[in-house]
């Protein structure tokens, strides 16, 4: 008898010990999820408390979080094949969803006891983003469908109170130059709601290619979409592809802003419509740009892009709309005896001045929209007229003027996005690779201490006008669609921690180990990350 009673208590001692180390375990891994949440939260307070999140668990909502609900349990549901069912009272094993004013736009709150999950916030945006350290607090298999049938999932009990630096966190894809598929960027919003990036500026028009239906002007795809050579020839987007990208998005509290390039990289709306440009003539050059612009100088110009913009408008439902501006050369304007009328006639000085006309009856028109107009830094580059009022800057060229961009948009008090081309243009690679030569190549170290766009608290705060940052995927040279996730990650994890993260700066090397610590979930998400590092590149690696 003493000897079972004995067998007995070892069995029950063995078991305790059993279930103290499993749940050390997983108050280790938990915990582990935490410290390497990206982008870092502005506060994380950490307590040795394990919340179990099964589907048991019910969801209650006293606040405008329905998106953000929606969102996270069909995460749940294509991870682990259940729904977390909704609940009209505060009880034991809850998620609540609770509105507090006093949270800062895009902010939330996040509280993590062994009884419940409670998510605070102003906004939709702030729920959406609560939910999003929410999953990545969950184990990777949260982000991998069919992944973990009937799983219940450990989160560490803490508290989290955070907010964006910026308001404008932009990701840049170039589909002019190269198509890509509707499913692919629809991954790569996905992408960027799990960053906390709000903004997706989609370039559409390129020399290379016109992607975007117009049907006032069906040669614009019938033509325009042709002239480049590849699997691209002849791609673009319907009205309904854009409009099921734009809903995508907004599910995902990311704005959709187009960009229509003009009057530059027109290549293509040129060769469908030459009647547009100075002498009527098709541009000989469409890989590179071109001195065959859209004439300034021709009312019949206006009238063909306004009507493009007035169908543009109608697709995106954004407050903003980037008209390019870029990489203008001006030989033909000089040459064209309608745009030196024109200039004569409005008292312009020269052909510079003449862009910034250009680009401010486009800004007017689409002031009449209530739209606002987005340019690239080039349009302030030299002294001329001042810019509407609804104008944004983006600046872009530190290669070539560092901080002139910058200096005239906060002396102006004009709105400016930073976003350079060192460092955040992330076709340029880790190591040279075509036409990309040493010059036109950095890593994650110094994008994450050299980036000339990651402005200072302070600097942002005294110029007063500093909408945000922005980075961008160019597809030059063609960066096909197969090789675009070895250029973003993981090199983005440090622009969109410079984009969100309010605070104490990581030094790299904490930085750096979190990053690494993304990699099991990056595979297990099927992204083909690149090396982060230029020591990490092997002579067989191809970009």
């Amino acid at each position: 008898m003493i000897k079972n009673t004995y067998i007995a208590f070892l069995v029950i001692l063995i078991g305790i010990l059993e279930l103290v180390n499993a749940q050390q375990t997983d108050l280790k891994a938990a915990k582990f999820r935490a410290e390497n949440l990206l982008p870092s939260p502005q506060h994380l307070e950490l307590h040795n408390q394990l919340f179990k999140l099964s589907q048991n668990t019910l969801v209650h909502s006293n606040a405008n979080a329905k998106n953000a609900i929606a969102y996270f349990q069909n995460k749940l549901f294509l991870a682990s094949g259940y729904y977390l069912k909704n609940s009209n009272k505060q009880q034991h094993n809850l998620i609540t969803f609770t509105s507090d004013t006093s949270i800062a736009p895009e902010g939330y709150s996040l509280e993590i006891n062994n009884a419940a999950i409670t998510v605070q916030a102003s906004d939709s945006s702030g729920f959406f983003y609560g939910v999003q350290t929410l999953l990545q607090l969950l184990d990777p298999n949260i982000y991998q469908p069919k992944s973990a049938t009937g799983k219940s999932w450990n989160l560490i009990g803490l508290k989290i109170q955070d907010s964006p630096k910026h308001r404008w966190r932009s990701f840049m894809l170039d589909s002019g130059r190269e198509y890509q598929s509707l499913s692919f960027i629809k991954k790569y919003l996905d992408h960027m709601a799990m960053l906390k990036m709000n903004v997706f500026h989609w370039h559409l028009t390129e020399g290379q290619g016109w992607r975007i239906e117009i049907k006032s002007y069906p040669k614009l795809t019938e033509i325009g979409a042709h002239v480049s050579e590849g699997s691209s020839k002849g791609r673009y987007y319907t009205q309904q592809d854009i409009k099921e990208i734009v809903s995508y998005a907004k599910e995902r509290c990311i704005t959709v802003v187009p960009e229509i390039d003009i009057p530059g990289h027109s290549e293509a709306a040129l060769t469908a419509y030459p009647e547009h440009s100075c002498f009527k003539e098709k541009p000989s050059a469409k890989m590179t740009f071109s001195a065959t612009l859209f004439c300034g100088g021709r009312e019949s110009t206006y009238a063909f892009l306004e009507t493009i913009f007035d169908e543009v408008c109608a697709l995106f439902p954004s407050q903003y709309i980037h008209i390019g501006g870029d990489e203008a050369p001006k030989e033909r304007w000089k040459a064209c005896s309608d745009c030196q009328a024109k200039i004569k006639k409005e008292n312009l000085h020269n052909e510079h001045e003449l862009q910034v006309y250009f680009s401010n009856r486009i800004a007017r028109y689409l002031k009449t929209k209530d739209r606002k107009a987005i340019c690239w830094g080039d349009i302030i580059h030299e002294e001329g007229p001042d810019l509407e009022d609804n104008i944004v800057v983006y600046w872009w060229n530190w290669r070539r003027h560092k901080t002139k961009t910058l200096d005239k948009s906060i002396e102006k008090r004009i709105p400016v996005i930073c976003g350079t081309n060192y460092y955040n243009y992330l076709n340029f690679p880790v190591t040279p690779w075509s036409k990309y030569t040493k010059a036109r190549t950095f890593d994650l170290k110094k994008v994450y201490q050299k980036n000339p766009s990651n402005l200072s608290d302070n600097k942002i705060t005294n110029a007063g006008n500093v909408l945000g940052m922005g980075t961008c995927l160019w597809t030059d040279w063609h960066v096909k669609e197969g090789m675009i996730d070895k250029r973003v990650f993981p090199r983005i994890y440090a622009i969109s921690e410079q984009m969100w993260h309010i605070g104490t700066t990581l030094s790299f090397e904490v930085f750096y180990k979190k990053v690494k610590n993304q990699y099991p979930k990056l595979k297990g998400m099927g992204i083909d990350f690149g090396p982060a590092m230029e020591t990490e590149i092997t002579p067989d690696f191809n970009w």
